[in-house]
């Protein structure tokens, strides 16, 4: 029975498996830490394949280098033996919702979805820690001190001396940014859908190195717009040199040719612009001039007005847009306007019900249109009750920006999944529940939190997170009242150890005393259901997925959509379980491999399988 693997997905693995499938020949097998062979990619054989392609050594390239890249190339790379722990308890609607808060590392968590969602994320949104020059709570492994980041820079010798007279440390902070900011876009760009897009908001301190990042990842093709969002409704006066009065918001699809935006709604300046003066049935129109200055051969002929008076044809240097046969056609079927009294120069009519719904988006968001910082803190405070003003955050995001990106990016009724993996305060997850309330669709969302203690822990949270679930259950509350509520609930997980037990010991570490207590290679404090999510993520299945748990005799199995997985992490198994649950023909099953009494009944489950569910696979942790 084969084991399951219980770690994150190792992409360094997953990348030999795409050069191999290119270039077989390049693939050989080598020793790993422990001597078992494993495959291998021998670059002196991928270097002749690639032979007119290659830079290497000291030839000058473009690119965007510095101090700790290649730490955090292998961040994104390395599995992590880590794993999601349901907290029922502080969950709403557990069993129902379809929306996930995450609370841990965002690299972890984002490692730890890399297959349950899988190209299954339409937009992904971040508001990551703007680099003002401090440290920041992200404190990857790859992170420099400052003495570590003089030595990788070159400015200091292996002693710690300076090889330069003046250091530049700023760098430093440059080069902890890209390198906490990098592996997690490589990692997202894995979740986003062919059409899927990724939208993020920062400012001038980091704006254009995260560009040459973003470009990096995801191809300079590939890149959209970058968003100018006036964020404050007045100047600052207290500026040094200019009042900073706007963010940036950097667009990239995953495939740009396959993304396009929504249209916007029109605003009612522009619907006001349709108008009906002459009672016409087709409804509200507005006119629009018939002339053109791009040459056009058919476009000058002489008009007379229904007043009698003849034009001779269009001003000097201008044509008609229309041919005459057209504009006969057209005015026969009364979409001519003439003015009131019929002595007008003509126009077309453009009708509002023939014209598109919506309106192309712009690169400039006035806060008029989507909101600005004041309004963001306002809603924080209309949501969650502080005691303490310094926990109150001063950098939210208006709910009213994330709704207008819902808009270009998601469509109501496809399901679309919503990933935000630095939540914050919870404006997505927010803005997520508010656009749906609003167009009835049925978007979820993910949202990933680090765990980030308040400076003064209120009376109902003492985190980031928590203020963030606060603030999502009570804007639940109140759009539960509607007459169809969206999905208000979500199921709460945190990143945590895998719930695997450390069973791998040399033999001169073991200890007769200490055998008994590994025959489980699960650990003790561990759940059923910490244990299937284990599984979840080791098959990678969605997260939102629904379960149930039954009680078959004296046994507890989980069921997961309605069938696609059975799962028992009883203690001990009999082979009238195993019977009954193959008898439900589920798509993947799962025991715990201590469960077994015996090798014999373990062999005898997989025959039950073979005869009775053949199409079942078959694993145990």
């Amino acid at each position: 029975m084969e084991k399951l693997r219980m770690t994150s997905p190792d992409l360094t693995r997953a990348n030999i498996d795409k050069v191999a499938e290119l270039f077989p020949s390049v693939v050989t097998e080598t020793l790993d830490a422990v001597g078992n062979p494993t495959r291998a990619i021998d670059f002196d054989a991928l270097r002749q394949e690639l032979s007119n392609h290659v830079v290497e050594g000291p030839v000058e390239r473009y690119q965007l280098d510095w101090p700790g890249k290649r730490e955090a190339e292998y961040a994104a790379s390395a599995p992590i033996a880590k794993t999601l722990r349901p907290d029922m308890d502080a969950s709403v609607e557990f069993e129902s919702t379809k929306n996930l808060f995450i609370e841990g590392d965002n690299l972890e968590a984002l490692k730890l979805l890399q297959e349950s969602y899988l190209g299954k994320v339409k937009l992904i949104y971040i508001d990551p820690p703007y680099n003002t020059g401090r440290d920041f709570i992200y404190d990857d492994d790859f992170s420099s001190t400052r003495d570590e980041y003089l030595k990788r820079s070159g400015q200091a010798d292996s002693e710690g001396s300076r090889l330069v007279a003046l250091a530049e440390t700023d760098g430093r902070y440059h080069s902890d940014w890209l390198s906490m900011m990098y592996p997690r876009l490589r990692l997202a760009k894995n979740l986003l859908t062919d059409d899927g897009v990724l939208f993020i908001s920062i400012d001038d301190n980091e704006v254009d190195n995260l560009r040459k990042l973003a470009t990096e990842v995801f191809g300079a093709r590939n890149f959209v717009a970058q968003i100018i969002w006036q964020k404050v409704y007045a100047p600052k006066n207290s500026a040094q040199w200019f009042s900073e009065d706007h963010d940036y918001i950097l667009i990239y699809a995953r495939n740009k040719p396959a993304w396009t935006p929504n249209p916007l709604p029109r605003t009612a300046e522009q619907e006001a612009r349709y108008k009906n003066p002459d009672g016409d049935p087709r409804g509200p129109w507005k006119a629009e001039n018939m002339t053109a200055r791009n040459p056009y051969s058919a476009g000058l002929y002489s008009i007379t007005t229904p007043s009698g008076r003849v034009i001779d044809g269009p001003p000097r240097g201008t044509y008609w847009r229309i041919s005459k046969s057209r504009f006969r056609e057209l005015d026969a079927d009364n979409r001519i306007w003439w003015g009131a009294d019929g002595d007008n120069a003509p126009a077309v009519k453009r009708f509002i019900s023939e014209v598109s719904a919506g309106r192309t988006p712009q690169t400039l968001w006035p806060y008029s249109e989507v909101g600005h910082t004041q309004d963001a803190k306002k809603t924080l405070l209309k949501y969650v009750p502080f005691r303490h003003t310094e926990n109150v955050l001063n950098s939210v995001k208006p709910v009213e920006l994330i709704q207008r990106i819902l808009t270009l990016a998601t469509n109501p009724t496809d399901e679309h999944i919503v990933l935000d993996f630095f939540s914050g305060s919870g404006t997505t997850a927010h803005a997520v529940l508010a656009q749906n309330a609003l167009d009835g669709g049925n978007r979820r969302f993910i949202a990933v939190q680090v765990h980030e203690p308040l400076s003064a822990p209120e009376p109902d949270f003492d985190s980031i997170l928590g203020m963030s679930l606060k603030r999502i259950e009570n804007v639940g509350a109140e759009l539960s009242g509607q007459i169809n509520p969206p999905d208000v609930g979500y199921r709460l997980l945190r990143v945590d150890t895998t719930s695997m037990a450390d069973v791998a010991m040399t033999p001169d570490k073991y200890e007769q005393g200490a055998l008994a207590g590994l025959t489980s290679s699960t650990k003790a404090d561990r759940t059923g259901d910490d244990l299937l999510f284990q599984v979840l993520l080791d098959w990678g299945l969605p997260l939102d997925v629904k379960l149930s748990e039954e009680r078959w005799g004296d046994h507890t199995v989980h069921v997961v959509d309605e069938g696609a997985l059975i799962a028992c992490f009883d203690t001990i198994v009999d082979g009238n379980l195993v019977r009954a649950i193959a008898e439900r023909t589920p798509l993947r099953a799962v025991f715990r491999d201590s469960a077994f009494a015996s090798d014999a009944d373990r062999i005898n489950a997989e025959q039950v399988f073979r005869e009775l569910s053949p199409a079942t696979e078959l694993k145990a942790l």
